[in-house]
């Protein structure tokens, strides 16, 4: 999963907004573009946790255009995200994953609930349970 997600920031007397084109219901604004901008990372895991909760499929962020902004979802999110997508690929529900993992339906739940700060290890071990691997990278800093 493409972790950066591109927004695009509006003036907007009195304040300013900022919406993810790709997301559908993330939109947040604030008095200035400074601290709109802080809050998007906010924004959009709390859109995301909504399409969690719907039990839609997930948005696939498109390639930022000249002047829209990004933000890059943290690790622990991704893998979370991608738990969330590989469930629905083979049909699973919380309470099914749970029996296959060995753990109750809350466990799950917190595992894929984007403000829980779960093990990455737990995680990495129901993705391995679905046929998953998790990987990380390093790069260097632009």
């Amino acid at each position: 999963m493409n972790p950066v997600f591109p927004f695009d920031i509006q003036q907007d007397h009195p304040g300013c907004y900022i919406s993810f084109p790709d997301v559908p219901g993330a939109l947040s604004g604030d008095d200035s573009a400074e601290s709109a901008t802080a809050g998007a990372m906010d924004c959009l895991v709390s859109a995301l946790e909504g399409i969690i909760h719907l039990k839609q499929e997930l948005p696939v962020p498109s390639r930022a255009r000249q002047g829209q902004g990004t933000v890059t979802l943290p690790p622990l999110v991704v893998a979370k995200l991608g738990l969330y997508q590989a469930m629905r690929e083979h049909g699973l529900t919380k309470s099914a994953l749970g029996r296959r993992l060995g753990v109750s339906e809350m466990a799950v739940r917190r595992l894929l609930n984007l403000r829980h700060q779960s093990h990455i290890g737990h995680v990495e071990h129901a993705l391995l349970a679905l046929g998953k691997q998790l990987r990380v990278s390093v790069l260097d800093a632009a």
